[in-house]
């Protein structure tokens, strides 16, 4: 009987649909028992713990790791984050289970669940890299450190460029020299990388899957973005640029998916109630020529409420020439600014929770790509006219805002480790432990 319910309870945590379709229990050849013996020692492949699936029965057991496979040990909501797995993954879940069973063949449901991104394959195998490392000997000096990590070649001397190359795959300052940051960096032991790792996988589990639509996705800790036409592989993004995120402290850019449905050129910035009352109202009372210097008005309230603060279109504007909608609850959007000296720095979080991107005109002209009248000189006019001008695009096009700290970058293909910018490692390493006990 005890055996009976722990298998009803692992089918429980798929679905109660896949409950009913577990009803009656499947009959588990020793073979298969066998097979998924030894897809569970194997675990740690998929950036999981195999010690995870060792206690009760093995069906239970595997049908927990199909669910963890797909869908991720930790729910994204419980950490904060604005992505949701479809209600109907977890019965997909039973259903491959099901299916594999059937065939005799556990693996095909493994296949089946599999993270279909290839950012998950990718770090799948630098996994297994890292692996390798972490089990070896410490690399001693400055060269054999390098070429552990694939920055030198092993006949190469230690030169700028892979010492630069090293800097940019950490988010470091690229200049060649040997300081603070890029000791540390240096020293941080490859078991740790292994970790970020497993942790990036755990995340990807999370993402919606490419749906071949237009996407833009900006990693927040990496302060980048990338677009991709409709049905585009992964590793040939159409557009890519610099951005700047939320700040570490305060401020913070949540991670979520929406969809974008409309730009406006020249728009107006309604500065915020907090930054109304933490930082304008007080700078007035310290400059009464603050509002006219900063091209800011006084407007009233909606429905008779209290008197805002806007800033006018131009050059001034916080928004820059350009802000890119897709509505939320989080009034998150993306903009251009006048602050471009910041896209030069290594650590670009500076933010009050929205993204600014570097190359407003190429964003705008690639969203608009569809729509023949919206040129670069068309846009570059609305951008640099005199009137604020909203312009629908022709469909809505997905925005995942999304946080790893291990991702293998389209742009030039190496494995980049990014800081941990908002602590959301630690928070899933605490929510993992927690889950353990």
């Amino acid at each position: 009987m005890r055996r009976r319910e722990l298998l009803a309870g692992a089918f429980a945590a798929l679905g109660a649909s896949a409950l009913r379709a577990a009803e009656p229990q499947p009959v588990w050849s020793e073979a298969l028992q066998r097979e998924a013996r030894s897809i569970l020692d194997g675990a740690a492949s998929e950036g999981l713990d195999p010690a995870d699936y060792r206690a009760g029965p093995v069906e239970a057991a595997f049908a927990r790791y199909l669910h963890d496979l797909h869908l991720g040990r930790v729910r994204a909501r419980d950490l904060g984050f604005g992505v949701t797995v479809p209600v109907q993954d977890g019965a997909l879940v039973a259903q491959a289970l099901q299916d594999g069973i059937a065939a005799g063949r556990l693996a095909s449901a493994v296949e089946r669940l599999t993270p279909p991104l290839a950012q998950y394959r990718q770090l799948r195998e630098m996994l297994a890299r890292y692996r390798r490392l972490a089990s070896g000997p410490a690399p001693g000096t400055l060269k054999e450190q390098l070429v552990a990590f694939g920055d030198l070649a092993a006949e190469a001397d230690v030169n700028d460029e892979a010492v630069k190359r090293f800097q940019a795959r950490h988010g470091l300052e690229a200049d060649g020299v040997i300081g603070r940051a890029t000791t540390a960096a240096l020293a941080v032991p490859p078991a740790r990388r292994v970790r970020q790792i497993e942790l990036a996988m755990e995340r990807l589990r999370w993402l919606p899957q490419r749906s071949g639509r237009p996407l833009i996705a900006i990693n927040i800790p990496m302060f980048r973005l990338w677009a991709w036409d409709a049905d585009a592989a992964e590793a040939s993004p159409a557009l890519a640029m610099n951005v700047i995120v939320g700040r570490a402290v305060r401020t913070q850019t949540p991670v979520f998916a929406d969809e974008m449905t409309h730009l406006i050129f020249r728009p107006y910035w309604n500065v915020p109630r907090s930054i109304l009352q933490n930082e304008v109202l007080p700078a007035i009372e310290r400059d009464p020529g603050y509002l006219a210097r900063h091209d800011m008005e006084m407007v009233p309230g909606a429905d008779g409420g209290a008197p805002r603060v806007r800033q006018r279109p131009g050059a001034k504007n916080s928004l820059g020439l350009v802000k890119f909608i897709f509505p939320n609850d989080a009034d998150v959007y993306l903009h251009g600014t006048p602050a471009r000296e910041l896209f030069a720095r290594s650590r670009r979080d500076f933010s009050h929770g929205c993204v600014r991107v570097a190359d407003p005109p190429a964003l705008a002209l690639w969203l608009l790509k569809d729509q023949p009248a919206w040129t670069r000189e068309a846009i570059e006019a609305a951008m640099n006219g005199t009137r604020t001008q909203q312009v629908n695009l022709s469909a809505p096009v997905p925005v995942l805002l999304y946080y790893l700290t291990a991702l293998v970058s389209p742009d030039d293909g190496l494995l980049h480790f990014p800081d941990d910018l908002y602590g959301h490692d630690a928070a899933l390493e605490r929510r993992l432990a927690a889950r353990r006990r």
